[in-house]
């Protein structure tokens, strides 16, 4: 009935959200209200539609928060978390003059006992079902769910964090609600570092806090370990793959397109605006997602001949301005080429970033990272691969990228190198942003004796790559020694044990085929990856790529929620922070105030001359 993908996370959620809420409020046959927070808004709308709503005899959908017009002869079904704001709110419609005929309340998770007592003393009389259904975060995409806490990066890494420990204990709560929706009880494992404490502390939180959930589980019987295995992560054991440009449709978007909340924004020939939702009711981005951009750019006009062809379209070359002129003349076949031309348009923004910056770029990331050229001759001087892209006029942070990747490429500078590099590329304001890294446990400034060795990888050298896109995500590795059972246990400590024969791969190893269904993955094993500090978006296509290759372990992963290098940027901004460009190429960073420059600032050209200028002269 939903419209969702037919499998994964989003399908699991609306089920229960289904036969909990649901459930529980259709034995009458009467229509109902559903009553929502900002939370739960988005957790809903991520699974199903109005529609499905409607067919469940749900009306209305409105905001706990906003003003609402009594309807006395209704139910209301809450659906919002367990906070004080939430509950006042809720107490408010039925304190003095009730809105609602009864209420249905659920709480994404347990609601603490002055909450609910509170509750009970002003509106017992109207409340028909209170629950906790343990549902406290979002299922993005069919593999990848989000705490949805932006904050959490700087809460557990800044320095100057008051709230660290509190963050934690949210985080480990999310975690223990997405293993109960899922109905696991796995086995903690985390990553063993010298230097950080965090995974650490944060497998014993999770490891608790699920022996405490399954022992009040209202079955009333102990809930023994499935066979499901979970590892937490630290940002820092792979900090290279969030800096590098991808080139696969997903990572590349978002990473060089404005796209806010998975909506795409583009103007159509005409002029007019458009938009487009990339998320999984859009069948075409599912299916191009994970794809090298010079496959999506081939197969999109493709699509758009098959569709011509059986119109007995002319053969002509595919652009947005023949798509408009086909959806003119054939009305019937609209609906395919709005999304087509939605895709085409953005496929094409993605190549003519690569094309006007990001081709010459991605070479010496790419040599920087793996640590060899396209031929496999090591990178001898990684100064030499570094210097080309301090010399040419790439945007700032486009450099700060390519200074951390060198840096990382060493296992850390002296602070003399760092320096002289910081003063040569002129990004003295951005010397603390590439020391924080050390706050991840990344080392940046190290003594000449102390540079670290880099830790084995997996040999990859037969798999098929374009020679811009070499590197392969750590979090790869692991996923695949998870599944065929290879993780040292001294860099990979139990925090609790999983069955002994526990094998992500379940009755195949990872090297066999199988024609496992989807249905039939469930019912054997599931790996659940957590990073703390967050993913990114070639981090998540590695859990769909093992999923692939290993059919009987269902791969689960937290979304990316790790700033952008321009959104950690902007945090160490003054207020009124702007850039502004010129068509020659020249650009302006600085403040502003009402429009205008004031404060300080620098001008940068083409040519690579930079000046500092401060305003009113």
């Amino acid at each position: 009935m939903a419209a969702v993908t037919d499998y994964g996370l989003r399908k699991v959620v609306w089920k229960k959200i289904k036969d909990t809420i649901i459930a529980d409020c259709s034995k009458s046959e009467v229509w109902k209200i559903m009553i929502l927070d900002p939370f739960t808004t988005k957790l809903l709308s991520s699974c199903c539609k109005m529609s499905d709503l409607m067919a469940e005899k749900i009306t209305i959908v409105e905001d706990l928060f906003k003003s609402r017009e009594p309807v006395p002869e209704m139910k209301a079904i809450y659906f919002m978390s367990p906070t004080a704001k939430c509950v006042e709110s809720f107490i408010a419609d039925f304190k003095t003059n009730p809105k609602y005929k009864a209420a249905y309340v659920y709480f994404t998770d347990y609601c603490p006992d002055d909450l609910f007592n509170n509750m009970k003393l002003y509106c017992s009389k109207y409340i028909r079902v209170c629950k906790e259904i343990n549902m406290n975060f979002m299922p993005l995409e069919a593999q990848v769910f989000s705490c949805d806490n932006p904050g959490a990066f700087k809460s557990i890494y800044s320095p100057k964090s008051q709230d660290k420990q509190k963050t934690l204990e949210e985080l480990a709560d999310q975690l223990v609600t997405l293993c109960a929706t899922l109905d696991e009880y796995p086995g903690v494992r985390y990553k063993k570092e010298s230097n950080m404490e965090n995974t650490k502390i944060f497998a014993e939180l999770v490891d608790k806090k699920l022996a405490r959930h399954y022992e009040l589980d209202d079955s009333g019987t102990k809930k023994g370990k499935t066979q499901a295995q979970l590892l937490i992560l630290e940002r820092g054991f792979d900090p290279v793959s969030p800096l590098l440009h991808e080139l696969t449709y997903q990572a590349m978007a978002y990473d060089l397109i404005d796209i806010q909340n998975d909506t795409y924004k583009y103007k159509s020939k005409d002029g007019s605006e458009k938009q487009a939702i990339l998320n999984e009711d859009d069948m075409l981005w599912v299916k191009l997602r994970h794809k090298h951009i010079a496959e999506v750019s081939e197969q999109i006009p493709k699509m758009v001949k098959e569709i011509s062809a059986s119109k007995k379209q002319p053969d002509e070359k595919i652009t947005i301005r023949n798509l408009a002129q086909m959806m003119k003349k054939m009305p019937s076949i609209r609906k395919q080429l709005t999304e087509k031309t939605a895709h085409l348009q953005l496929a094409e923004d993605c190549m003519r970033c690569f094309s006007n910056n990001v081709e010459k770029l991605c070479k010496a990331e790419q040599d920087l990272a793996v640590g060899s050229d396209v031929d496999g001759q090591k990178v001898k001087d990684p100064m030499r691969t570094l210097l080309p892209v301090l010399l040419h006029p790439y945007s700032t942070q486009d450099k700060i990228r390519a200074v951390l990747l060198y840096i990382f490429s060493l296992g850390g500078t002296t602070d003399e190198n760092l320096s002289k590099l910081i003063q040569h590329v002129k990004i003295e304001d951005e010397r603390e942003f590439i020391l924080n890294w050390k706050e991840l446990g990344v080392p940046i400034i190290t003594a000449p004796s102390f540079f670290s060795r880099k830790s084995s990888r997996r040999d990859r050298s037969q798999d098929e790559t374009y020679n811009l896109s070499r590197w392969t995500p750590v979090i790869k590795d692991v996923m695949e020694d998870a599944v065929e059972n290879k993780l040292d246990a001294k860099d990979w400590p139990h925090q609790s044990e999983c069955p002994a024969a526990w094998n992500g791969s379940g009755a195949v190893s990872a090297r066999q085929k199988s024609k496992t269904t989807q249905d039939e993955r469930r019912s054997g094993s599931r790996l659940i990856i957590f990073v703390l500090g967050g993913i990114c978006f070639s981090e998540m296509r590695s859990a769909y790529e093992v999923n692939q290759a290993v059919k009987s372990c269902e791969v689960i992963i937290d979304a990316p929620e790790m700033k952008t290098m321009a959104s950690q940027e902007d945090e160490e901004r003054p207020p009124g922070y702007d850039i502004e460009e010129w068509d020659d190429g020249s650009i302006y960073e600085g403040e502003f105030m009402s429009g205008l420059k004031h404060g300080k600032g620098k001008y940068s050209w083409k040519t690579g001359e930079v000046r500092a200028k401060s305003f009113p002269w």
